[in-house]
């Protein structure tokens, strides 16, 4: 019997770098089918920061680190609990994503007869976890699409198993993440967060994207403290309509309105 490997078969080429194109292909075609296999032609889009924690988690981590605090070093309790208080204003945020997307789902189903906007994330930690645990706990699809890398845990468990993807490329996850957006909520977030939101605004102000996608700036305080949109319109560097891309609020209740109003059930076409 030869030991010759067939070209589809040597897997030292097919992750070397003359093969980038078959894994490009691949992310490509992989998840349109696995999509399409699943019904899937539309979705919430959720990001948000892969750092924050729900305020029971916090909670318990202080109560965990007092309980302990006599069998830790004095400076790493001081640290570890400096962590927590920064991290507590974006844990109201992270339970007021579960809250959104629980909402959003129960009403897709109720509305729909089945899933036409299933909530999406990121498929990591944080409010990506938020926003698949809201769309678990309603009893909905929720879809993953997480990345590889080199220092973050793996995809979160609430997203469901058939629709649960790990990319190895950002451009194709963020290809995705835009040919499937029916609805988009940006919660408070890092540099991921901002760089996937402004993709969705350029492409919306360039008609890259010609469909209507309503979005939502949720976490009001966050965004008016770290986005001056005012002062891009006062530098003339946007019009003075492009803020009208997306809504700005501190409201679970404006939010839902604003998403279930005006998602357009249009099948996405890819």
């Amino acid at each position: 019997m030869s030991g010759v490997k067939k070209a589809y078969n040597n897997f030292d080429f097919l992750n070397s770098s003359p093969a980038r194109l078959i894994r490009i292909i691949c992310e490509y075609e992989e998840p349109r089918t696995r999509l399409k296999t699943c019904g899937i032609d539309g979705a919430t889009i959720f990001f948000g920061s892969a750092r924050s924690r729900s305020r029971d988690s916090l909670d318990r981590h202080r109560q965990a680190l007092e309980l302990g605090m006599s069998n830790s070093p004095a400076g790493a309790f001081v640290q570890e609990l400096g962590v927590i208080d920064r991290l507590a204003p974006l844990a109201f945020w992270h339970d007021q994503t579960v809250e959104l997307a629980t909402r959003l789902t129960a009403w897709d189903m109720t509305a729909h007869g089945g899933q036409k906007f299933p909530v999406c994330s990121g498929g990591g930690p944080g409010i990506m976890k938020a926003a698949n645990r809201g769309a678990y706990e309603a009893g909905g699809l929720s879809i993953g699409f997480g990345i590889s890398l080199p220092f973050e845990q793996s995809n979160n468990q609430y997203i469901t198993p058939e629709l649960d993807f790990e990319f190895h490329y950002f451009f194709m996850r963020k290809f995705w993440l835009m040919t499937i957006a029916k609805g988009i909520v940006a919660c408070p977030g890092g540099v991921g967060t901002m760089d996937e939101i402004f993709e969705f605004l350029t492409l919306r102000q360039t008609g890259k994207i010609d469909r209507k996608v309503p979005a939502v700036l949720f976490g009001k305080d966050f965004w008016d403290d770290v986005l001056c949109f005012d002062a891009m319109k006062d530098w003339g560097v946007i019009s003075d309509n492009d803020d009208e891309m997306f809504l700005i609020t501190n409201s679970v209740d404006e939010a839902f309105e604003h998403l279930s109003r005006n998602m357009d059930s249009t099948p996405a076409e890819y």
